[in-house]
């Protein structure tokens, strides 16, 4: 196989609003709301992710603006009442923050973001400096490809691997995402592979495999 596998750093945004451990809540709020994001890293030094502010973050002030806890429910929820009393961001960011790595794969950052129950992970390099952002609605760009380009991804690196011999007798043909493989060939042992690996590639969003075995039979090689 010659294709690499798409990375964070194929899909993510590079250009990332951050704010610094002493930002002030309204300050917070006011740019989260100007960039229409859900969630904002908190940077120190050169860069390095320290923590997150989430819009759940903020919201517990609001939760508990009005709402006076017994005591048992302020042990419980110690974290959430300090944050409610908070005001800068080092206060209130959820820490330590839950990143990926520019080199990490795309199902590796949804399994994350799965794990995690978060929206987006701050993109950082080794020293966890941050690189950029990446969301569900990034991972999902994949998808966006266009459907010749499967095609001739899934030609170039299923079929004429499979089937060097047969792969002039195999049509793929692909519709919105969806691969259909049709055809003739030689090894039917493989066609199972083809339909695995067709499936495989990204922005494949599913595989129709028609593929059939020759009389003739044979392999492959």
């Amino acid at each position: 196989m010659t294709t690499q596998p798409f990375t964070v750093a194929d899909v993510m945004t590079k250009k990332v609003l951050a704010v610094l451990p002493g930002a002030e809540f309204k300050e917070i709020v006011t740019s989260m709301e100007r960039w229409k994001v859900t969630a904002v890293p908190v940077v120190e030094g050169e860069g390095r992710v320290v923590g997150v502010v989430s819009e759940a973050d903020l919201l517990l002030k609001e939760e508990f603006h009005d709402h006076r806890l017994g005591l048992i429910e302020q042990m419980r929820r110690l974290d959430a009442t300090a944050k409610a009393g908070s005001r800068r961001a080092k206060d209130l960011m959820t820490s330590p923050a839950v990143t990926v790595a520019p080199e990490a794969s795309l199902p590796q950052a949804a399994r994350l973001m799965a794990a995690h129950r978060v929206k987006r992970l701050p993109v950082v390099d080794a020293s966890g400096v941050i690189q950029g952002i990446v969301s569900r609605a990034d991972l999902l760009k994949v998808f966006l490809r266009p459907d010749d380009d499967l095609a001739a991804e899934v030609r170039h690196d299923v079929i004429e691997h499979l089937f060097p011999l047969s792969r002039r007798r195999v049509d793929v043909h692909v519709d919105g995402g969806v691969v259909t493989l049709s055809g003739e060939v030689r090894d039917s042992t493989r066609i199972p592979l083809a339909e695995r690996l067709a499936r495989a590639v990204e922005g494949v969003v599913d595989v129709r495999c028609e593929l059939i075995a020759q009389d003739a039979g044979g392999d492959e090689k």
